[in-house]
């Protein structure tokens, strides 16, 4: 029994020793896993300081006397904070009535392409017609051609029409967008096919159907869209620089640019000027950041 014992006790002892040796495996694993974690948000980190960075300098570059920012080299934070940049703004340009001019421009087109694009992107995605996929293919390749390639025939046709110097000749091109049609129609195909087909054999007629049961569902896309549309529209130079030729249709870009031309090269006032530009953007899009990821994110999944 002795020996029996004496053999059978390394047999006993082996499970352990092979445990024993397996053991420092975990902490390995454990320390790769933090590692892998750290580098991640290393680069995470990284790319937020260079994304929020130029705009923090940007900010506290607007509180700097003129003097201050011609410095060499620049300084991060004032050595003496002033809004004077502020109120030469407000008194030099008629910020006020400018601020007005880009909001009213922004919200009418931002309206226009949620009720317009919604529809379009319905039609497309729930209709059936004749020619439809042709249509579709268009409104794609529209996507790819530059804005200065059909800026001059909307030139003129605003011109024909007598839009020029109006807000309304500023609004209309850009109340329906490719980008728009093609965000929805993307987004209306994952609406179950039963909701609408219900809603048909109940007597519901295509509007109310759009109305009632389509657009709530669509809210992140419409918040998505709605922020894309504001963010260009809101900084769009180039087509509001041609139709609007007085001073009472400028938008923020427009009488920003201008006004530099005319009192020359005033960093102070651009730079206060940039920042008026961007807070409403920023706010906007603190505000729609849920439903702007959750479009993001869903559209296009099938």
């Amino acid at each position: 029994m002795s020996a029996v014992q004496g053999r059978e006790a390394p047999a006993n002892a082996a499970p352990g020793q092979g445990a024993a040796k397996k053991a420092p495996a975990r902490p390995a694993r454990g320390r790769a896993l933090v590692k892998r974690r750290l580098s991640t948000y290393a680069l995470l980190s990284a790319g937020l300081v260079l994304v929020v960075l130029p705009f923090v300098w940007t900010l506290l570059t607007s509180f700097k006397p003129e003097t201050e920012i011609r410095r060499t080299p620049p300084d991060l934070l004032p050595a003496q904070w002033t809004l004077g940049n502020y109120g030469e703004l407000l008194e030099k340009m008629n910020i006020g009535q400018v601020f007005v001019n880009s909001a009213v421009v922004a919200l009418a087109t931002v309206a226009g392409n949620l009720l317009f694009c919604s529809m379009v992107g319905y039609a497309f995605a729930k209709l059936a017609f004749r020619g439809k996929n042709v249509l579709f293919a268009l409104v794609l390749t529209q996507m790819a051609l530059p804005a200065i390639v059909v800026m001059i025939p909307q030139f003129v046709l605003i011109a024909k029409l007598g839009l020029v110097n109006t807000f309304l000749g500023i609004i209309l091109p850009g109340l329906v967008t490719p980008l728009g049609i093609f965000l929805m129609r993307q987004f209306i195909a994952d609406i179950p096919d039963e909701l609408i087909h219900a809603a048909r054999v109940d007597g519901a007629r295509e509007f109310r159907i759009f109305f009632r049961i389509v657009m709530p569902l669509c809210r992140p896309a419409l918040a998505t869209l709605g922020l894309i549309t504001f963010l260009g529209s809101w900084n769009n130079f180039l087509w509001p620089a041609v139709v609007a030729q007085s001073e009472d249709k400028y938008t923020l870009p427009v009488a920003l640019a201008i006004f530099n031309g005319y009192q020359g090269t005033q960093y102070g006032l651009l730079i206060a000027g940039s920042v008026v530009v961007v807070l409403p953007v920023l706010v906007l899009f603190v505000f729609l950041q849920r439903f702007f990821t959750q479009g993001i994110a869903s559209t296009g999944l099938k």
